[in-house]
């Protein structure tokens, strides 16, 4: 293993910990710019986000209305009832993304992909580096906040859909994340510095419970206004 993924996967609890969990619940809010600018603030407010920690399915609850939530997996979303009962269905939800921009408005679907992918990403890192497939790189150190953080440079498998297939996680000298750095390719690229804190230990794993999300610029220096995504989780239980 990579000497910065092996450290930081040590400092997060270790891989031997990690692999004895398949699945994760959370209570958490999500908010910031970006709903507001799509036309649907406050959807992810107080939900629960249970997800598979190996395969890439994920669930939201409430959503929808009513009992229902939301299915994830990257082929297929669905709205089901309390009593499993499917009541919407989009397939290929990534393809509905085609010819929006920035201004484009989104669907609960629109809202439910961007979510899930970003989510299950996030609730696996930094073990998800490595996962079968991976490829994983040390690059040059990033200086911020008067500490020197060590950068892992992860280019993705064809199996996981993420944001972008190649994203750069900053670890400081703790080894736990500090900002997480990607674009967006179903919003046109748009950047991403995505920043970590308020780290808790959850049964023998460090989590960030609060992710601040900004874009930043050519030189990928955060830019500090909007806050395109705020995201605060209140508990997190492994199984």
């Amino acid at each position: 293993m990579n000497d910065l993924l092996a450290f930081a996967v040590a400092a997060h609890g270790g891989l031997d910990r990690w692999n004895t969990f398949t699945s994760v619940r959370t209570d958490l809010s999500i908010d910031g710019a970006i709903w507001h600018a799509k036309q649907v603030p406050g959807l992810l407010l107080d939900k629960v986000f249970e997800a598979d920690t190996r395969l890439q399915r994920l669930t939201v609850t409430p959503f929808g209305g009513g009992d229902s939530h939301l299915v994830f997996t990257p082929a297929r979303l669905s709205i089901e009832g309390r009593d499993g009962a499917v009541r919407e269905v989009r397939d290929n939800p990534a393809a509905a993304f085609a010819g929006q921009t920035f201004e484009t408005p989104w669907d609960k679907f629109h809202a439910g992909f961007f979510t899930g992918e970003a989510l299950w990403t996030y609730l696996t890192l930094p073990f998800l580096y490595t996962y079968p497939g991976f490829e994983v790189e040390e690059i040059e150190p990033w200086h911020e906040d008067g500490e020197t953080w060590r950068s892992l440079k992860a280019t993705f498998p064809d199996s996981i859909t993420s944001h972008t297939t190649t994203q750069i996680t900053r670890f400081g000298p703790d080894g736990l994340m500090r900002r997480h750095d990607y674009t967006v390719d179903i919003l046109g690229g748009a950047t991403g510095a995505n920043y970590t804190s308020d780290y808790r230990d959850f049964q023998g794993i460090k989590m960030p419970t609060k992710r601040r999300i900004f874009s930043y610029d050519a030189a990928m220096r955060k830019i500090p206004e909007p806050l395109l995504v705020a995201i605060d989780f209140r508990t997190l239980t492994f199984r």
